[in-house]
């Protein structure tokens, strides 16, 4: 029997993501005094988060990557924000690269040289959008021993992915991500397999797959995926969580590839292909990167760029059904194979209602998590060993600041440090409220987020709405659905899209 290995996490860096958002200016409308990851989820900031799950996991090597527009503001928070400077020490390292865009994509913010010096050590890449009640130590344990059973001679990948649908309360059309992942119970890894672990094969946004779809008039498959993996499992319904354990080699594999721009679908997508797919190691540059010599491309003097190009053209893909697949494959085969064997990339696939993972980026999410949040049990009612890690101390902050005949129901109901809910018959119903916000007499708030300093007017009855941070709701407003910005942020918003 395989004994789990202490999982060495202080061995681990980890790298958080925190990028503008432009996705979340409605709820932001200055990305540089609020971005994307101090916008609060729950009364917390975004950022929070991932930070808190990192420590959790017993690691303290942890880097903020940020625009520098958002160096000042994110800072600040960690200086003086009550939640953030409540977590262990140390304190976490901020960078931010002179050249980080809000254009940058994933892929080439690994290769800027701020970040390229940054890393150290095999890694794990995250988000600062993410919320994970997955117990970080259980992951690295899996990429730990998966790291042994799978006798790669260098060291693979772990990819997290989450079910995207059937989650009551929640976004019904959030993006999704199609995966084609095999089973490693075929290659007799038992010690991997009660992980859950599968081995990806194939990863790309499902919009994606849907153009190639209507371009190609078909879903194409190469032959050699057929060769190597007799059974796949193709998915549509989960998503990428942007979670990801890497080990250090992927810093110059990131760096040598200067055509992939995300993460996900470029660096994962292609590493998964070449695992099965003859000579696409050796197109990648993998060769170089892992230390082997890439002959073919010595003798012809292709270069990478090109040959990566000849890999996007669709129309070469060899399917199942067509005719002469096997000359085309003996002719690929011939052409040249990477010296090196690609080490696999594996998928953690997590189960629906029984995980709590999510990517919390638009400001759908933003409503519909932090008001799930606020249903949790506070470690006050259940104790802190019975909690989730993501519960608050206690429901209300400041009881002393709800008046009397005033109702809150603290089963779906979370409100901050210093909010006042006036007298005569106020009701709150699944409502997230943070600090310093004041509910006017008889107002009747349901679904609702209130931001800080803000004041809804008496006699307002508001469902399903967002104000923003300082705004005044003026009384015996009734909406439903709506977000209510101040005219100085919406002008700033299309004043930036003018921009873009």
């Amino acid at each position: 029997m395989v004994h789990a290995t202490p999982v060495p996490s202080s061995g681990f860096q980890a790298l958080i993501l925190c990028g503008p958002g432009e996705s979340l200016n409605t709820i932001s409308s200055n990305p540089e005094e609020n971005p994307k990851c101090l916008i609060p989820i729950a009364l917390r900031p975004m950022v929070y988060y991932p930070l808190d799950w990192c420590k959790r996991a017993g690691i303290t090597d942890i880097t903020l990557i940020t625009p520098p527009s958002a160096l000042t503001s994110l800072k600040a928070a960690l200086q003086q924000n009550p939640f953030l400077t409540s977590l262990p020490s140390p304190s976490p390292t901020v960078i931010a690269p002179k050249d980080l865009k809000m254009t940058t994509g994933t892929a080439e913010l690994l290769r800027l040289p701020e970040v390229q010096a940054c890393i150290q050590s095999n890694f794990l890449l995250l988000s600062c959008d993410l919320l994970c009640d997955i117990p970080g130590e259980h992951l690295l344990e899996a990429w730990l021993v998966s790291q042994g059973e799978l006798g790669s001679s260098a060291q693979g990948g772990l990819s997290v992915f989450y079910p995207a649908k059937g989650i009551k309360d929640e976004i019904k059309k959030e993006p999704t991500d199609f995966m084609t992942i095999t089973s490693l119970e075929q290659d007799k890894v038992p010690a991997v397999s009660r992980y859950e672990l599968s081995k990806l094969v194939m990863s790309m946004p499902m919009d994606t797959l849907k153009e190639q779809i209507e371009n190609d008039k078909s879903f194409l498959l190469r032959h050699t995926l057929v060769e190597k993996h007799a059974s796949v499992k193709m998915l549509t319904s989960y998503r990428d969580a942007h979670l990801y354990i890497l080990p250090k080699w992927v810093r110059s594999f990131a760096q040598h590839q200067e055509r992939f721009e995300s993460v996900s679908e470029d660096l994962i997508g292609y590493w998964a292909k070449a695992e099965w797919q003859r000579g696409l190691g050796e197109k990648l540059g993998m060769n170089e990167v892992l230390g082997g010599r890439n002959e073919s491309q010595e003798e012809h003097g292709s270069n990478d760029g090109d040959l990566l190009e000849d890999e996007i053209d669709l129309q070469g893909m060899i399917t199942t059904h067509s005719q002469g697949s096997e000359a085309r494959s003996a002719k690929s085969s011939l052409k040249g194979q990477s010296s090196v064997e690609v080490p696999p990339i594996l998928a953690y696939m997590t189960k629906p209602s029984k995980q709590l993972i999510r990517r919390v980026d638009s400001a759908a999410l933003v409503l519909a998590m932090s008001l799930r949040l606020a249903k949790l049990e506070s470690i006050e009612e259940v104790g802190r060993t019975a909690a989730s890690p993501f519960s608050h101390a206690s429901k209300i902050a400041t009881p002393e600041g709800i008046a009397a005949k005033s109702i809150v129901t603290k089963g779906d109901c979370l409100l901050g440090s210093n909010v006042t809910v006036e007298e005569r018959g106020a009701r709150l119903t699944r409502c997230v409220i943070m600090d310093n916000a004041v509910i006017g007499p008889k107002c009747v708030l349901t679904g609702c987020i209130v931001g800080r300093y803000s004041q809804v007017g008496q006699d307002s009855v508001l469902k399903d709405c967002e104000v923003q941070d300082g705004v005044v709701v003026e009384k015996d407003t009734d909406a439903k659905n709506e977000q209510f910005m101040s005219f100085e942020g919406l002008d700033e918003v299309d004043e930036d899209d003018m921009d873009m």
